[in-house]
């Protein structure tokens, strides 16, 4: 396992609570100019201790810590799971993620948007959103054997989306932060951002759609920013998302997507009412 080294700051060592991914050494002109863009990019975040630059982004893993934990025996077959897609997801408690993330066990993948990301993400993960796995998402060449851990803020929907797709691609260990990112924000584990003291409020959207799509999915977006959030639909057809979107207000358009409709209506509306076909 490649790492690389920093020495942890007293404040934030007492904070904390508790190779890219090929083996082939070619590389092409164009990866070299898209990691020197992602670690110039990474350069401007702040951070909540005193790391070191993210030379390598796209890697996942954060700097070594001088205070490693020691090791431990961590029961992964007793994790509960999410069924997404017909696939079991592993939800690992974030306890666990934050162990294996100090030894660099773990690769972090964060399932959301780029605006969310910029402003505030778990220090050394790589930006994989659940809904855009195209040519430049770097968790593309990180090994299937590894382990890699995904995570969202809803808390785990979107995590589980991009880790079912994973699974299903043949990646053998993955897992996604149960209790979601803002648990690991509210314990002040190891961030970088553009604003690390910023915490969206969570509005819930509930609605209600034919009893046929339940399982289904339901994406609630912002079209500006990019910014989506998503949810399975109950057996009932009904359905309930909560949207942390960064710069959003009750104001602001969200475009909510059902397999039998969609909507497009100010948050405060959204938030206010139940969602149905009607309001298409």
């Amino acid at each position: 396992m490649r790492r690389r080294t920093f020495l942890a700051s007293a404040a934030f060592t007492a904070s904390l609570a508790g190779c890219l991914g090929s083996d082939d050494d070619t590389s092409t002109d164009d990866t070299n100019t898209e990691t020197t863009a992602s670690t110039e990019r990474n350069s401007e975040y702040e951070t909540n201790g005193d790391f070191p630059p993210d030379e390598t982004p796209a890697d996942g893993y954060p700097p070594e810590f001088d205070d490693v934990p020691n090791k431990r025996s961590i029961d992964t077959d007793a994790f509960q799971t999410n069924t997404q897609n017909g696939v079991d997801v592993p939800l690992a408690p974030i306890d666990v993620v934050n162990y294996w993330y100090r030894r660099g066990e773990a690769r972090i993948a964060d399932a959301r948007g780029e605006q969310q990301f910029d402003t505030s993400h778990v220090y050394g993960a790589a930006l994989s959103p659940a809904w855009n796995q195209d040519d430049s998402d770097p968790v593309r060449d990180w090994p299937e054997s590894d382990r890699i851990v995904c995570y969202c803020g809803c808390p785990h929907h979107l995590s589980s989306v991009r880790a079912a797709s994973l699974i299903d691609a043949g990646y053998e260990e993955v897992y996604v932060i149960d209790e979601g990112f803002w648990e690991w924000h509210e314990r002040d584990y190891a961030m970088a951002g553009n604003d690390l003291s910023e915490t969206p409020f969570g509005y819930a959207v509930r609605g209600r759609t034919d009893a046929r799509y339940g399982g289904e999915d339901i994406w609630a977006r912002h079209e500006p920013s990019g910014q989506r959030e998503a949810t399975s639909i109950d057996s009932d057809g009904r359905f309930s998302v909560t949207l942390r979107f960064i710069d959003v207000d009750l104001s602001d358009p969200i475009v909510v997507e059902t397999p039998g409709y969609v909507v497009e209506a100010p948050l405060r509306q959204l938030a206010d009412k139940t969602v149905t076909a009607d309001m298409a």
